[in-house]
């Protein structure tokens, strides 16, 4: 058990480093939404942007 936590926290930082996996937060999304290639995605009460053209603009609001 204690080497499948090593190795997923491993995993995680890789993921960290790399700039993925990291969902920003923010009031407005208004601006993120109209960045070409932005999805918009509601998800258990949450709202999404999720950009594949650019993976930084990944964000949530909720």
């Amino acid at each position: 058990m204690m080497t499948m936590v090593v190795i997923f926290d491993r995993v995680e930082c890789v993921a960290l480093e790399e700039g993925r996996g990291t969902v920003k937060v923010r009031k407005s999304l208004k601006s993120l939404k109209q960045k070409p290639g932005a999805q918009v995605i509601r998800r258990h009460g949450k709202t999404f942007v999720i950009n594949k053209k650019t993976p930084r603009y990944k964000v949530r609001q909720g």
